[in-house]
């Protein structure tokens, strides 16, 4: 394939939001399993790597959630569906736990060597972080399947 046809047929395919989406939400199983990996070990590279990953991920949601806004209203008239509505909570959920747990680790670099309540919260939000994408790709993956026949469920 030449260069010319592979840049036309970015430029046919190529989908904001589906590529934002997939950048972070591809990230946050990642950044959860190194979490799971420094939790027991206590290696500082492990969790170093989730702080690289949330920064990462923090500057990709609001990409992610702008452009699945504009797709909403372009290919879908703005319809008011569950299925949007939950996604709508759910990018907004997901833009808080991921914003609080950065700034908590940036802020208090030593978090992870902690035991107390702060140590404990920076954990679980990154962990709540990881059914709120599966949840995003479900109900993104029934939109993308086109299952209009739910009525946008």
């Amino acid at each position: 394939m030449s260069l010319s046809k592979f840049i036309d047929e970015m430029k046919k395919t190529f989908v904001l939001h589906a590529v934002a989406a997939h950048f972070s939400n591809g990230l946050i199983p990642v950044a959860v399993l190194y979490l799971l990996l420094a939790l027991p070990t206590g290696d500082a590279y492990f969790e170093r790597t989730v702080i690289h990953l949330l920064v990462i991920v923090l500057m990709a949601i609001p990409f992610s959630f702008f452009s699945g806004i504009a797709d909403w209203k372009k290919k879908y008239n703005g319809a008011k569906a569950p299925v949007f509505e939950k996604k709508i909570r759910l990018g907004i959920i997901l833009g808080v736990l991921a914003a609080v747990t950065t700034a908590i680790r940036l802020l208090v670099p030593g978090v992870m060597a902690g035991e107390g309540l702060l140590h404990w919260s920076y954990v679980l939000m990154l962990l709540a972080m990881l059914p709120v994408v599966v949840l995003l790709g479900h109900h993104g993956g029934k939109l993308a399947a086109g299952q209009k026949q739910e009525k946008f469920r």
